[in-house]
């Protein structure tokens, strides 16, 4: 094994290790020495972000309402519970719970009934059908009704956005448009046809409510006319049970019969007043605790979190670019050092080599 002593002086040193680290005044160095990319890079993307909010972003602007479930249908929860009594499962008519609300304003159904009404707009002109301006510019003769329909519902639901208070039950619906006073019209139109769409359902429901009772009173009375003659004929062949327990226990029992079947159709009777006066009353099922207002500045894009946004995102950029043309300059005098290095010591083995010159 040969010793370190024996090493050619003509030949570059062995290799030995040396722990590279990077100080805070290396980093305030290099980042001095690349001022003009940290400079640049962020006015850059903040011009490119302020061009792009004043020229090319769509303005959006939003429009709010609170809105809640009315609870209305006490009668026919009644008569829900009262049909329960005979094991028959039937609708109540009530609104449906506040919980499922959020699920019918994104329904289709709902949707493609807003799609239908008119609206005035300063890009499209005045009365003009929503489903036409949300499918604006798709002209294609190949498309067809149905389609445009699809695609127009699927835009109305994007520009939805709600948000329920668990505690309260408050509903926030906010809708997004294009100009402030076009928001709050479909706002304000969508809550009317979310309050005719339970209308409709509690009409309905209320219909089939008082078609069972209805259809339940005439079998009510029929059983009380049965037992009432029942017990009729048994007090005409029975006129003296004094002295006979049983016919004591009978006569009982049949006017229990009596007793209970005249209250089922009493009760029968109630609910079906209540059910008439639910089926004509005219109230607002959705209750609405702020009405949709005209915004009166765009809620996108924000101007000041953009150019905010585009600087943060400049600096960081510029760094990265300052480390990557520092590292360059430094690997290039790097191979540079090496290359000057490496030709002196050809240059210095081939003097060593002719004749004459080595010693």
């Amino acid at each position: 094994m040969s010793n370190q002593s024996d090493h050619n002086p003509n030949l570059p040193p062995p290799y030995y290790f040396e722990e590279d680290t990077i100080s805070l005044t290396d980093i305030m160095l290099t980042l001095a020495r690349q001022i003009k990319v940290l400079i640049i890079t962020p006015t850059i993307l903040c011009t490119l972000a302020i061009i792009y909010v004043l020229f090319f972003a769509k303005p959006v602007y939003t429009s709010t309402a609170k809105i809640m479930s009315s609870s209305s249908g006490g009668g026919m929860s009644q008569a829900a519970g009262l049909a329960a009594q005979f094991g028959i499962a039937m609708p109540t008519g009530q609104s449906e719970p506040k919980w499922v609300y959020p699920e019918i304003i994104k329904s289709r159904t709902l949707a493609r009934a807003v799609l239908k009404q008119k609206f005035d707009t300063n890009e499209f002109g005045p009365q003009k059908n929503l489903l036409r301006i949300l499918t604006y510019g798709n002209d294609d003769p190949q498309v067809g009704l149905d389609t445009l329909e699809i695609m127009a519902v699927n835009n109305f639901l994007e520009m939805i956005d709600i948000s329920e208070d668990i505690g309260t039950g408050i509903l926030t619906l906010d809708i997004n448009a294009s100009e402030p006073r076009f928001a709050a019209e479909i706002n304000k139109v969508l809550i009317e046809e979310l309050d005719a769409h339970q209308r409709k359902y509690n009409k309905a429901k209320t219909s089939e409510t008082k078609q069972f009772i209805e259809e339940r009173i005439i079998d009510a009375e029929k059983e009380l006319m049965a037992a009432e003659e029942a017990l009729k004929i048994f007090r005409d062949r029975n006129r003296r049970i004094e002295n006979s327990p049983a016919l004591l226990l009978e006569q009982q029992r049949l006017g229990r019969e009596v007793t209970v079947l005249t209250g089922v159709f009493t009760t029968l009777k109630q609910q079906l007043e209540t059910t008439k006066i639910e089926e004509v009353k005219e109230s607002d099922y959705v209750v609405v605790f702020d009405p949709p207002e005209v915004p009166l500045v765009r809620s996108k894009p924000n101007k000041k979190l953009m150019v905010i946004l585009a600087g943060f995102l400049g600096l960081s950029l510029g760094m990265v670019l300052a480390f990557i043309r520092e590292y360059a300059a430094n690997s290039k005098k790097e191979e540079k050092d090496k290359m000057t290095e490496a030709k002196s010591l050809i240059i210095k083995n081939i003097s060593e080599l002719i004749p004459g010159k080595s010693k």
